[in-house]
């Protein structure tokens, strides 16, 4: 049977407590589509392929992690948001985002799937809301086998900087773009940080504090959460539910 689309949103915002997070774009529904659904389609991104492929399989909604209307981006709809917009509206596609709430659930988010993932045992949080996990290994291994790891699981090589004969035990994680936090994990007692991107600075403290630093991919380590929630939702409401993984080398 079809559920409502407000009946959906609540379920989630419960599921994902959305309100308690400060986000950088509205979580939860951002484009109206029709009133009833029946059939969900989770992808890491709102793009204009996902879009195609969810009105190819006659979708109801398209659950993401990357939605739309971020802060500090331009209000205007024009050329590709007007497309992709333009496209949902047309086949009456409802649109739901979830981005970090979507990071922190206990156990369907990107944190939590990605430990399941590369088998980390969690064991504390800290950072900004809480974002960042902290935990370690069943059993400590060398830098460059964890990094190879990391690669097979997650199908893609990991961007690596630390001496690779490393013993590395716990480790501190955070997917997609946070290596902003590798600063305030590089002051705990770790041996690595993970995370999705790098940016310059992470070259010299990871060489100077003696912390590895690996960036497995934004798109690589954020996989895993939004395909969770769908399998999640489509059990508890007997959905049809299809995850599409359009490859993403960032």
């Amino acid at each position: 049977m079809p559920i409502q689309r407000q009946e959906l949103e609540n379920y989630i915002g419960q599921l994902l407590a959305v309100a308690r997070f400060k986000d950088y774009a509205p979580n939860g529904l951002q484009v109206e589509g029709k009133d009833q659904i029946n059939k969900i389609v989770t992808g890491v991104t709102a793009s204009q392929a996902l879009i195609d492929a969810a009105i190819s399989q006659s979708a109801d909604a398209i659950l993401v992690h990357h939605g739309y209307f971020w802060k500090g981006e331009d209000q205007t709809i024009v050329r590709t948001k007007k497309q992709r917009i333009a496209k949902l509206l047309a086949a009456d596609i409802n649109l739901l985002a979830y981005h970090l709430p979507l990071d922190a659930h206990e156990t369907l988010g990107n944190n939590a799937q990605l430990a399941q993932k590369l088998g980390l045992i969690p064991t504390a949080r800290f950072g900004e809301q809480e974002l960042v996990w902290r935990g370690e290994l069943p059993v400590p291994m060398s830098l460059d086998t964890f990094s190879q790891h990391v690669a097979i699981q997650l199908k893609r090589p990991p961007l690596t900087i630390g001496n690779p004969g490393k013993a590395i035990r716990t480790i501190a994680w955070c997917t997609g773009g946070a290596q902003s936090y590798f600063r305030e994990a590089s002051n705990l007692d770790i041996d690595c940080y993970l995370t999705g991107e790098a940016s310059e600075f992470v070259t010299h403290l990871a060489q100077e504090s003696g912390v590895a630093f690996i960036a497995a991919g934004h798109h690589a380590t954020e996989r895993y959460g939004i395909e969770a929630l769908g399998k999640h939702l489509a059990q508890e409401f007997n959905l049809e539910h299809t995850h599409l993984d359009l490859d993403n080398p960032v």
